[in-house]
């Protein structure tokens, strides 16, 4: 009896194990910056709807987490025999939302991401994206690698100033003269990028009050022909 409830519990753990394993969303593998691929001239360009596509994003911290999105300022892919081969899409810092919050709350964060806050001091303005001096970023394909239906896709991810080559896969889709582009949740490091607000990572003795340093990502993007 003993013997059959030892291996329950085993079982229970081993179970919850895996199960908390393969809910971990994928760290982008992050190195220096690649070469961006050229386009191919039998290559196809789809021009990106701005409107249609966006970045959405969560942070997290100790206390809970805060979700939101960031809207693309225009782009241009290009495919070739329906194969993503290359591209490159502008972001709109500007445009950073809060979708968890209402009111007040909303935009304060909203303030404090994008360090445009009235009061703020040059140092907060720095936070985390400093829009008025970072009002853009960009993300512009270095490679591009389809398999069973799935696109790994690499490229040189810009965030105020920076830049740092990200791996993440992604279902590619077209549907007449409609593409569109869906990556699976990925995270990546924000430090690497200068996003160091309360991180523990880079300042001490935070206690509890850190923001963890990976930030989940989803990229969305639809583009026409």
């Amino acid at each position: 009896m003993k013997n059959r409830i030892a291996s329950l519990l085993i079982l229970s753990v081993l179970t919850l194990t895996v199960s908390c394993k393969n809910d971990k969303t994928t760290e982008a593998e992050t190195t220096e910056a690649g070469t961006v691929k050229d386009v191919s001239g039998e290559a196809t360009q789809y021009i990106v709807d701005a409107q249609a596509s966006k970045i959405e994003w969560t942070g997290s911290k100790p206390t809970g987490k805060h979700t939101g999105t960031i809207m693309l300022a225009d782009g241009a892919v290009f495919l070739k025999d329906s194969v993503l081969d290359s591209g490159k899409f502008n972001i709109d810092m500007n445009t950073i939302v809060v979708t968890d919050l209402t009111g007040d709350e909303k935009s304060n964060l909203e303030a404090h991401l994008k360090g445009t806050a009235p009061d703020a001091k040059e140092a907060d303005m720095d936070h985390f994206f400093n829009v008025k001096k970072f009002p853009a970023g960009s993300f512009e394909i270095t490679s591009a690698k389809s398999e069973n239906g799935m696109t790994t896709v690499e490229g040189n991810l810009t965030l105020k100033g920076i830049t740092k080559n990200v791996k993440f896969p992604a279902k590619v889709a077209i549907d007449g003269d409609m593409m569109t582009l869906e990556s699976e949740i990925f995270s990546i490091n924000r430090t690497l990028w200068n996003v160091n607000y309360a991180s523990k990572s880079v300042f001490d003795n935070l206690g509890d009050k850190f923001v963890n340093d990976e930030i989940e990502l989803k990229v969305i993007v639809t583009a026409k022909k």
